[in-house]
């Protein structure tokens, strides 16, 4: 018959408890999540013949494309859930979780975005509170 020893609280408590890290996500990140309200779903695609057309003759539009993948990654979710919110694309969570994100990080992504859209204003300062 096997028992466990737990004279030894330290080692019973590895036993007990796993270790459960934090699921959130760095100020920035939040700052993206934010800013991507802004941003409709045209933002998602790569400009066409006309937009490079009208960019060239009257200046360059605001491109709201980040340099760094792994943000751009974030930045396309958080659009999608905010003009969509819960029915986001599966490829669109696979390609988030390809940068480290977790299931977990994603779930509060979506939760907080229609925490966000339900409120009464309208806009993201509790979405930003949460950070």
């Amino acid at each position: 018959m096997a028992y466990l020893d737990v004279r030894d609280v330290a080692a019973a408590a590895s036993y007990v408890t796993p270790a459960v890290e934090p699921v959130g996500f760095t100020r920035r990140e939040w700052q993206v999540i934010v800013l991507a309200q802004r941003d409709g779903l045209s933002s998602l695609r790569a400009p066409g013949r006309l937009a490079k057309l009208m960019g060239w003759l009257f200046g360059e539009g605001i491109n709201p494309r980040l340099a760094d993948p792994r943000l751009e990654a974030l930045r396309r979710l958080a659009v999608l859930a905010w003009q969509d919110s819960y029915a986001v694309p599966v490829s669109a969570i696979k390609a988030i979780k390809a940068f480290g994100f977790t299931g977990d990080q994603v779930e509060l992504l979506l939760a907080s975005i229609a925490n966000g859209r339900s409120s009464k204003s309208g806009n993201a300062r509790r979405v930003a509170a949460l950070a």
